[in-house]
């Protein structure tokens, strides 16, 4: 039922096409043609004098496009990318995925695993890979076909000591892709359309006109198919993401070999001479520049309270003295 739904909708959508593009065509041949005498098609089924009926395959062209979007014609819609197609064969689903291995070896267990994806017919799309030595980990990223994706993450669990994480998504665009189907059908009859009305223009501004609509059709067109085969290769390869770490003991096993107990203590000695030097040049400074930069400035303020004494006593008024006492 779901399927019918869908070829139904597609099939409205071209014939909705269809109806637009007869009245286009029509509004285009009836502006353009000014006066009688213009020789640009005044519609679709209408054939000039002397020319013959052109354009009468039309019907029949537009009518094979539109089996081929809905379906109904011979295969439906085939993907160009190698996906499932939405002709009862089952639907287009994108799968994506995320795998964490714990792994003994790094080289080995990538190598390994290129090896089973390989087998399934998949292949490496990106990889990257940080640290060195026993502490490098890496990342590869897996494009695998559909049908084996299930073959394929059995393989990859076996290559791991532990499966840290694990973590699968995935998006049905059958859908999606029938529509855009639909479109691309709509768009290559409106295009067929054009090019016999072009070839029927002999006046310039119709030539001009005509070749602008013509244009902006197949710059569509070629957006449309480029997310119609996006679609179908995301639907026919899965994406992947393995991560390859080593194992929690195999680092504590190297910090503790990677210990020197005599370079510590002649990074802890260095530390104390460094110390010592720093308080010794600060004791120097302190001896050559900020001392008698002190003793100046205590002066100074020893002068300066010692003035302005003398100048408080000299303002006030003298003392009177008391009175003698007569014998």
């Amino acid at each position: 039922m779901a399927q019918r739904s869908i070829q139904g909708r597609a099939r409205t959508r071209v014939a909705i096409g269809v109806g637009s593009l007869l009245l286009v065509a029509a509004l285009l041949a009836g502006a353009c043609s000014g006066s009688a005498s213009s020789p640009l098609i005044s519609g679709l089924g209408a054939p000039l004098s002397g020319q013959g009926a052109a354009p009468a395959a039309m019907p029949s062209a537009a009518a094979s496009i539109s089996d081929e979007a809905t379906g109904s014609g011979k295969g439906g819609v085939t993907p160009t990318g190698g996906g499932t197609a939405p002709d009862g064969s089952g639907p287009l689903i994108v799968r994506t995925g995320q795998l964490d291995l714990q792994v003994a070896d790094l080289d080995a267990s990538i190598r390994a695993a290129t090896s089973a994806v390989t087998a399934v017919g998949g292949y490496v799309a990106g990889s990257h890979r940080s640290g060195d030595a026993d502490k490098a980990s890496g990342s590869v990223m897996f494009r695998i076909p559909a049908a084996r994706w299930t073959d394929a993450l059995d393989a990859l669990r076996k290559l791991g000591t532990k499966v840290l994480g694990e973590q699968t998504s995935s998006q049905e665009v059958t859908t999606q892709v029938v529509d855009l189907g639909a479109r691309l059908a709509n768009l290559r009859v409106t295009e067929t359309a054009l090019q016999a009305i072009m070839e029927k223009a002999t006046k310039i501004p119709d030539v001009l006109a005509v070749q602008e609509q013509l244009t902006g059709v197949r710059q569509q067109i070629e957006e449309l198919t480029a997310q119609k085969q996006t679609l179908e290769n995301q639907a026919a390869l899965a994406t992947l993401t393995v991560n390859f770490t080593p194992p929690p003991a195999v680092a504590v096993t190297q910090v503790r070999e990677g210990w020197d107990p005599a370079r510590e203590v002649d990074q802890a000695a260095a530390a104390l001479v460094g110390l010592g030097q720093g308080l010794a040049g600060a004791g120097i400074w302190l001896l050559v520049v900020w001392l008698p930069i002190l003793l100046v400035v205590g002066l100074l303020a020893l002068v300066a309270i010692m003035v302005v004494r003398r100048i408080r006593r000299a303002a006030l008024p003298p003392t009177p003295m008391p009175p003698v006492a007569e014998a």
